[in-house]
């Protein structure tokens, strides 16, 4: 990504009324479509935002998970997200360092352009974004909105184990490709991906291989002897356009480290589309922290015959990539005339009433053509089970 001029998104700014006067961080459901303990929750902090200013906050914030929520793979995940907005109340408007580094603004979370001498890179108080960030029921993924038409954004996944959140983004609320910069630097976070863009001036990549999913040390015929990272995807054709492959120049150097495909959201913002490796490791950051089912009959004491057993799945699409199969067990072995269900009886199972304790599970997997490593496609089943008397 190379810096572009600031350009004002156009929409209608407003303040707030008298009616709509909000206190500093009050807490409001952007989206809830789950359980915090089985959905991915996103909470969405604004900065640079005045009291009178919070309404526009939240504009932002809903337009631009609206924007990132039609990019695959979020669209066809968005049933696992949980999304809260945060008001945060900053003294001026906009952020350090749009007008230079010499720029200063006193603001919520102080975040700034400038971070690491790059005038594109926006960095925040870490301290101060946690302590937002946990007046939310749950945070898995902290976004931080700058109040700004500066193009700029950041994508934190090595935090301090001391927060409590496992990642977070930084993005300009009002430049024309703020959108797409968030879906990148949410890919960051919730996907572990590497940049696949070279800076100039850089040389061959000096590491070892990197852990990242979209980033290799290997060329394609050693991808293929070593059966490493994107491996199974190899000569497939790919969203991003072309085929997947070994395409030498990645992780900010030109040389010695190789990228999927010509082209993805993580090389350029010219396309919005994540090749099929950085879908892959997508879709696992999500189910890390969401779940497909979620029991609604209590499975912590044992249950009889003719207990309702109810279940839940999350919302996701069905017309994009995921594929969600439900499938039911007694004692391990499937009853295949519930699959599909989400209300069963025990005894209507085939449990007997022979005075024996029985198992019975609701198991719900994701059979998405999107995930090819099998270690994957495991994490995205979810297993409930009850202890029925028979």
């Amino acid at each position: 990504m190379s810096p572009n001029a600031p350009q004002r998104i156009a929409k209608a700014r407003r303040g707030l009324t008298a009616a709509e006067t909000t206190a500093d961080g009050t807490v409001r459901a952007l989206a809830r479509t789950g359980h915090v303990d089985d959905r991915l929750d996103v909470v969405i902090v604004g900065d640079g935002y005045t009291a009178d200013r919070q309404g526009d906050f939240r504009e932002d914030a809903a337009a631009r998970w609206a924007d990132v929520m039609a990019i695959e793979p979020y669209r066809s995940y968005q049933g696992l997200f949980n999304v809260w907005t945060v008001d945060a109340v900053s003294n001026e408007s906009g952020i350090s360092g749009e007008n230079g580094p010499s720029d200063v603004r006193d603001t919520a979370l102080a975040s700034y352009f400038w971070c690491a001498s790059t005038e594109r890179l926006i960095c925040t108080d870490l301290d101060k974004a946690e302590s937002y960030a946990a007046k939310a029921p749950d945070a898995d993924l902290v976004i931080v909105v700058a109040n700004s038409a500066k193009y700029g954004g950041a994508g934190y996944f090595d935090l301090s184990n001391s927060l409590g959140y496992t990642g977070l983004s930084t993005l300009s609320s009002d430049n024309a490709q703020s959108s797409l910069i968030a879906a990148h630097e949410i890919a960051h976070s919730v996907g572990l991906l590497a940049d696949e863009y070279t800076y100039p001036g850089y040389a061959s990549w000096p590491d070892a291989e990197p852990a990242e999913a979209n980033a290799t040390v290997h060329d394609e015929t050693q991808l293929r002897e070593k059966r490493a990272k994107w491996y199974r995807w190899l000569g497939e054709a790919d969203p991003s356009g072309g085929t997947v492959g070994t395409y030498e120049g990645s992780y900010y150097h030109p040389l010695g480290i190789y990228r999927p495909t010509e082209n993805s959201i993580m090389r350029a913002l010219n396309t919005s589309h994540f090749n099929l490796p950085g879908r892959e490791a997508m879709i696992a950051g999500f189910y890390r922290e969401a779940n497909l089912l979620t029991e609604l009959t209590p499975t912590a004491e044992p249950v009889r015959r003719g207990t309702a057993l109810r279940v839940s799945l999350a919302a996701l699409t069905g017309d994009g990539l995921s594929a969600v199969r439900l499938r039911w067990y007694v004692d391990g072995v499937e009853v295949r005339k519930a699959a599909g269900r989400t209300h069963v009886v025990a005894a209507q199972l085939g449990v007997r009433p022979d005075g024996r304790a029985h198992t019975v599970t609701a198991k719900a997997t994701d059979a998405t053509a999107a995930v090819r490593d099998p270690r994957t496609a495991e994490a995205t089943s979810t297993s409930v089970s009850w202890t029925v008397r028979g």
